[in-house]
């Protein structure tokens, strides 16, 4: 008998419910069978909410759905969900460190039914030549919520300032004024940490993250801004940290630099100018910024910043 499914008629729920209890809900307002299904009492009359899409796991009585690459969620009936976007990460160049791409989560979704379209964005590429910015990562998006690409990473002459985006890009050397960083999305991410030029000292900003601003540069020392770092979550049923920003390049003609550190949740490391060392790549789906680093050695350069992701979650 203890094996077998229970059956209570009354106004108040059941204490201690088994899956598969069964519960005849009195109250005047309900009227109704109730079945629990492991984690909370649902009405018998009520059709249950699936969907496809993604890859898809059961976690702690949520089904998880993990896009990293863009695809289609399609549910059977409207509902609710958690979500997750982060887009991708700006990329690095030869002083400033890429910023990560837009972090965004919330839960209470409300979803229709049918097919839904699910975006990914793409890592923003590396700067391609010593003078020139790194490319802002592409934006995620899922039922009209969108996040924005992270912003590339300054260099000098004309390009010392960080790109705008989810996270700002950190800004370059080369010039004592327009080396700062750039600006953030308000609540998806912060901006990149300003450049320093301290002759023979030229070091780079790091790239802003979805937790912290990117560090700026410290011309005395010749060290670069650390990227900025991100922040966890725990929808994929671990903690992850997604969405931090990639370090600065560091240059001291006559000593040696310091590299800005990634910042944590998939930032790629800045490196130490003149040393044949390419800049860290951000993690792919994280949203991290590419590291900043030199572009004197032929075929090294700057870190790309890494994809985004998009997890979509509800309660079975």
């Amino acid at each position: 008998l203890a094996a077998k499914a229970k059956l209570t008629k009354s106004s108040t729920a059941p204490s201690s419910p088994a899956q598969g209890d069964q519960w005849f809900d009195t109250t005047s307002s309900v009227v109704a069978m109730k079945v629990y299904n492991g984690t909370a009492w649902k009405l018998m009359s009520d059709l249950p909410f699936s969907a496809t899409g993604g890859t898809i796991t059961t976690v702690g009585g949520y089904k998880i759905h993990t896009f990293t690459s863009s695809g289609t969620f399609t549910t059977s009936i409207a509902g609710t969900v958690e979500y997750l976007i982060v887009a991708g990460g700006g990329g690095g160049a030869q002083y400033g460190g890429g910023g990560a791409g837009g972090f965004l989560t919330a839960t209470g979704m409300t979803i229709g039914s049918g097919a839904q379209a699910v975006t990914v964005g793409a890592g923003g590429a590396k700067a391609a030549a010593g003078n020139v910015k790194g490319s802002n990562g592409v934006n995620s998006s899922f039922n009209s919520i969108t996040t924005i690409g992270g912003g590339g990473g300054a260099s000098a002459t004309g390009d010392r300032t960080g790109a705008d985006g989810g996270s700002g890009g950190g800004g370059g050397t080369d010039a004592d004024t327009g080396i700062e960083g750039g600006a953030g999305t308000s609540g998806q991410g912060n901006a990149g940490g300003t450049g320093a030029n301290n002759p023979p000292k030229y070091v780079g900003g790091g790239g802003g993250g979805a937790g912290a601003v990117g560090g700026n540069a410290n011309g005395s020392t010749a060290a670069a801004g650390s990227g900025g770092n991100g922040l966890a979550s725990s929808i994929s049923g671990s903690s992850v940290t997604y969405a931090g920003g990639g370090g600065g390049c560091g240059y001291w003609y006559n000593g040696t630099g310091v590299a800005g550190a990634a910042g944590t949740g998939g930032g790629g490391a800045g490196t130490v100018y003149n040393t044949a060392t390419a800049g860290g790549n951000g993690t792919a789906n994280t949203g991290g910024g590419g590291g900043g680093a030199e572009f004197v050695n032929s075929g090294l350069g700057a870190g790309t910043g890494g994809s985004g992701i998009v997890i979509v979650r509800y309660a079975v």
